[in-house]
């Protein structure tokens, strides 16, 4: 008996593997054997045996044309009858349901609002939060938990949404998504935006961008995108941000919330039954992933140095041989993806292989950065990497151009994991650790749901070059219920209602409260270290008579009062211990004072490689394009994390702080805030800032500046770039052109 089931399960395995491989047409025999195992799998309670029929049908979606005709309706009705109508929908000619019941539920499927049939998983969902039920929902990737969140927007229940997202490019990605809806919508997507009194107002912000707005109007629903990264125990720097965003909303009115994420076994109890809310887990899936294990190859004892010698020629040869499908190449630091991103461009040339496309973002690098630079020569072969350090611009049309099969691999750290929706076929996992820490199992579950996509590949595949983590039950902590006085920050704590605080944490709660309470205002809304923003305080106290021109400031700082503040920030507020690309405060002023001089962070680069090259003996060619790589690399992490981030958030605090001080000590307060928003703003007008926000180089901005009328909103400016683009084009490279197409 156990016999035969064996042979069973290897014919229906051979079966498969004649499916996968596309390798001619199942006989009559075949399709019915595999149709009968699929049924009973499905009729079976064991919800493994479910996943399995499903992936069984996903095989047979994706090598529908090595189907019988004779059997094309016995597995028409098993794909209606596991909810995959969006698939039957996009199908209708192939895909013929017969019976009135069936069309009957394909009809239930379609979105009342969106011109889509959803999947089974997908409408139970739709329902409960259409009908107001707060939801923690974990999906695979491939569930399609995006399009429920237009659905949402487009059923125009709800006049203030805030959706919150981990990335700028995630956010942008879904502003081009819901950009329909602007008749019944303003979309903010910066603090210094007005709601709208006319109509609803739609939000898409990071968190750290919802603790800056205010006031913020009643909000109807919020919504959490990777809402994991709450959680104190995964390590994410921006953990208690998170927590304050959410607690901000929801604590000051009754808010309906969709939590949505991947792979999490469950949340904190106590959370669910605080707010209402319902925890809905499911496998469900429209697409599978093939895994291939090649890790048994290398040596993993070996240092990463010696690794990578063994690996790297395995994994050129599985990129030669995908060359008709997409392949994102996962590693760990944005060093290794730039590096690797460079030698497999090397190995196509060493192979007379010929470059065959250009992108026009080449001819725009050539005119604004340098043609020496890797990435120009790597994307006429079809390659490109994407890691945090990119402009935005650059970024998101390395993953658009990649979407639009117009790049082959992509060579990426966690941020495009994490941080962008892409539509791959492949992934390989080259490296096993994310920066200096080993992934997990949750992870490697993330970064193997980026193979394959709904509606995109019915079945991806993902290469491990490394181990696969052990499996582990992931619980998601939420801190500011849990209360864990191990764990639980002081900067989460000071936000929680006090009716809320539990007693393990009451006396550090109560130390943290004696103080003014205007004070402790400005303290919880800046959401930093509460220890450093008090000891920023007791200095400017001690230094405000004797240093108040360093101090109270306005438009542009001298040398002298930028390196005062940056010095209080130090430490309290950032610090050097992991360089990004600056050693010390008076460097970072110094590249700050270059990039305000300039306007233009290539003065930075010429800087960085100039001494860096004098450091250099023997400067052959190939020499001096790696140093103009790695200063770039350098000046373009410099921008993100130093001018993009930590200066204005820093400077941001200590201008509320010493605001404060001031006004205690009579004396006439400074203003930071047309520094900072200069630099955040690439030293464009302001009056078209928001076009950075948007995707559109600065470059473009300052070329089109002079055609565009004073005086223009943002809402007008976009309309006005619109109506007037051909004019406007004259002036602007084929790259620059494309991006205010695209984006706006």
């Amino acid at each position: 008996m156990a016999y035969a089931k064996h042979v069973r399960l290897a014919m229906i395995e051979d079966i498969l593997t004649k499916l996968k491989t596309k390798s001619g047409k199942l006989t009559i025999e075949e399709s019915f054997e595999l149709s009968s195992v699929c049924a009973k799998y499905l009729n079976d309670k064991n919800e493994l045996k479910n996943d399995e029929a499903r992936r069984i049908i996903i095989h047979v979606l994706d090598g529908w044309v090595c189907l019988p005709c004779e059997t094309v309706q016995i597995w028409t009705d098993l794909v209606e009858s596991v909810g995959f109508y969006p698939y039957i929908h996009r199908h209708d000619n192939d895909m013929k349901l017969i019976s009135l019941s069936d069309q009957a539920r394909a009809n239930y499927h379609l979105s009342s609002y969106l011109p889509v049939a959803l999947h089974s998983e997908q409408k139970k969902v739709s329902e409960w939060l259409l009908a107001g039920k707060n939801m923690v929902v974990s999906a695979p990737t491939s569930f399609g938990k995006s399009l429920l969140i237009e659905e949402l927007v487009a059923s125009r229940k709800y006049k203030n949404i805030i959706i919150i997202q981990p990335t700028l490019a995630l956010l942008d990605e879904t502003r081009l998504k819901l950009k329909k809806y602007s008749d019944f919508y303003k979309i903010i997507v910066r603090t210094s935006q007005e709601t709208s009194k006319d109509k609803g107002n739609l939000f898409l912000l990071t968190a750290e961008r919802v603790m800056e707005y205010s006031p913020l109007p009643k909000i109807d629903l919020l919504i959490v995108d990777e809402f994991y990264k709450m959680s104190l125990r995964r390590i994410d720097e921006r953990a208690t941000t998170l927590n304050n965003a959410f607690l901000k909303i929801v604590s000051s009115s009754n808010t309906q919330f969709y939590l949505l994420g991947p792979n999490i076994d469950d949340i904190t109890p106590e959370f669910k039954e605080k707010y209402s809310a319902l925890f809905y887990r499911t496998t469900f899936s429209l697409v599978d992933c093939n895994v291939i294990d090649v890790s048994s190859q290398f040596n993993h004892s070996l240092s990463d140095r010696k690794q990578e010698e063994e690996k790297l020629p395995v994994l050129f040869k599985l990129l030669d041989s995908l060359r008709d499908s997409q392949t994102l190449i996962y590693c760990s630091s944005p060093a290794r993806a730039r590096r690797f991103a460079k030698k497999y461009f090397e190995h196509l040339q060493e192979g007379n292989v010929s470059p065959d496309r250009m992108p026009p973002l080449v001819e725009w690098i050539n005119k604004n950065i340098s043609p020496s630079w890797s990435l120009s020569s790597e994307l006429t072969y079809g390659i490109a990497f994407h890691d945090g350090s990119l402009q935005k611009h650059i970024a998101n049309s390395v993953i658009r151009y990649f979407n639009a099969g117009q790049l082959r691999c992509v060579f990426c750290t966690s941020t495009i994991i994490e941080g962008v929706n892409t539509s791959a076929k492949n992934v390989v996992l080259f490296d096993g650790k994310k920066a200096s820490s080993f992934i997990d199992y949750f992870d490697y579950s993330n970064i193997k749901g980026r193979s394959g996509r709904l509606m995109e590949h019915y079945v991806g595949n993902i290469y491990n070059f490394v181990t696969t983590p052990p499996q582990e039950r992931i619980v998601i902590d939420i801190p500011f219920i849990e209360q864990d006085s191990a764990i639980l920050t002081d900067e989460i704590l000071i936000n929680i209602p006090q009716e809320n605080i539990k007693p393990q944490v009451s006396d550090r709660y109560n130390k943290l409260c004696n103080m003014p309470e205007d004070l402790m205002q400005i303290i919880k809304t800046n959401g930093v270290s509460v220890n450093g923003q008090m000891s920023i305080y007791y200095a400017l106290q001690r230094d405000i008579t004797v240093h108040q021109q360093l101090i109270s400031w306005t438009q542009m700082p001298s040398w002298d009062a930028l390196m005062y503040v940056l010095s209080l920030a130090e430490n309290n507020l950032f610090n050097f211990q992991d360089r990004h690309g600056v050693l010390s405060v008076k460097q970072l002023v110094r590249y700050l004072n270059l990039y305000r001089k300039h306007k233009n962070i290539m003065a930075i680069v010429s800087d960085i490689y100039q001494s860096r090259l004098s450091k250099i003996k023997d400067q052959t060619s190939v020499r001096k394009r790696q140093c103009l790589d790695d200063a770039i690399e350098t000046t373009f992490h410099i921008y993100r994390h130093w001018f993009q981030f930590t200066v204005p958030k820093a400077l941001r605090v200590v201008d509320s702080l010493q605001r404060y001080v001031c006004e205690q000590n009579h004396m006439k307060a400074g203003s930071y805030s047309f520094y900072v928003q200069q630099l955040e703003n690439d030293f464009v007008p302001e009056r078209l800032s928001i076009l950075l926000e948007y995707g559109i180089p600065s470059s473009t901005i300052i070329a089109i500046q002079s055609l565009i009328p004073q005086g223009i909103n943002d809402d007008d400016l976009v309309e006005y770039i619109k109506s007037h683009k051909e004019e406007l084009s004259r002036s602007l490279m084929q790259y620059e052109i494309e991006r205010l197409e695209y984006s706006l």
